[in-house]
């Protein structure tokens, strides 16, 4: 299949390019605003088949393209700078979903598949969601947080009315992987960076739940999506089963060292508002054949061990 990607910079975007070169999988365009970038880091890749990537910048993709798919992964994968940037991912999200959807008007028979986000339930996660959950969102107190919230909304919603067209928004809860930016401000690279830097982890008090995707499954899940039959709908992504964040701690401490503390102290960072149980029993993605391959636990674990494995070369 020949794919658009857009927003190739993006580290689940390069994981995701990786898997399609290790399988000889699709001809691939990576889009970015800095293309450069990307070339540098196509070059750097060992894969044999990365000849059958081509970079481009955005002005490069006129309606006469024959692509059979986007994936779009426009977006900010981490909390802290989603904060700094407030209302501006707001315009960012909705001027490449209208380059998606444009190309599609112009090429109905292209498909298209929106990286979108759990946020879009809200910050209210008492419990897990799932297939009848609403969204809730602040509309009288807009908090920096809520403004990717609201992006990813509007977008899913312009989509499910252009139901015409071969739309899939996939919503990630929590995606983890070895090639991950250490420095973003996240649960786990949090931990990591504890361990490296021999430093205790601290942590409020509280036990919240996650459920962790893993790049093997992520990658599964979007060739269903690539296979399937023409569709309009949105998936939300889980592993086998998630995992509480006392059980990770242990887990964390007795495989790779980590040394912690719980603690109350209300300055600790928490970039996304408190979300007690942040994933999905929402089970649609059923229907195309998804069936995850591990647990948050054996998908954290196993990328956790190649970091420091890399590290140690």
């Amino acid at each position: 299949m020949r794919i658009a990607i857009f927003g190739a910079t993006s580290q689940i975007a390069k994981d995701l390019i990786a898997a399609f070169l290790e399988h000889d999988k699709h001809e691939l365009t990576l889009f970015g605003r800095q293309p450069k970038v990307i070339i540098d880091w196509v070059r750097t890749n060992k894969n044999k088949n990365k000849n059958h990537i081509k970079v481009n910048s955005y002005d490069q993709l006129t309606n006469s393209r024959n692509f059979d798919w986007i994936i779009n992964f426009i977006g900010v994968g981490d909390p802290a700078k989603s904060i700094a940037m407030g209302h501006s991912i707001f315009e960012i999200t909705s001027d490449y979903d209208n380059l998606a959807i444009n190309y599609l008007r112009a090429n109905p028979s292209c498909r298209y598949i929106f990286l979108s986000s759990g946020a879009i339930y809200g910050s209210n996660f008492e419990k897990p969601v799932n297939h009848k959950s609403k969204a809730q969102l602040t509309i009288n107190n807009v908090q920096s947080h809520d403004w990717y919230a609201a992006a990813k909304l509007q977008a899913e919603y312009r989509h499910r009315s252009l139901a015409d067209f071969g739309i899939v928004d996939v919503r990630i809860f929590n995606y983890f992987s070895h090639t991950q930016n250490l420095d973003a401000r996240f649960l786990l690279t949090d931990m990591i960076r504890s361990i490296k830097e021999k430093k205790v982890f601290l942590t409020l008090s509280n036990n919240i739940f996650r459920d962790f995707l893993n790049p093997l499954d992520f990658y599964q899940l979007v060739e269903l999506i690539l296979n399937s039959p023409k569709i309009n709908l949105a998936l939300d992504c889980y592993s086998k089963s998630p995992i509480d964040k006392m059980s990770l701690l242990e887990e964390m401490k007795n495989k790779f060292g980590l040394e912690y503390e719980v603690s109350d102290v209300t300055s600790i960072m928490n970039a996304t508002g408190m979300k007690l149980f942040y994933f999905s029993e929402n089970r649609i993605a059923e229907s195309i054949g998804y069936k995850p391959n591990m647990t948050s636990l054996e998908g954290v674990c196993t990328e956790v061990s190649k970091i420091f494995r890399l590290q140690e070369i």
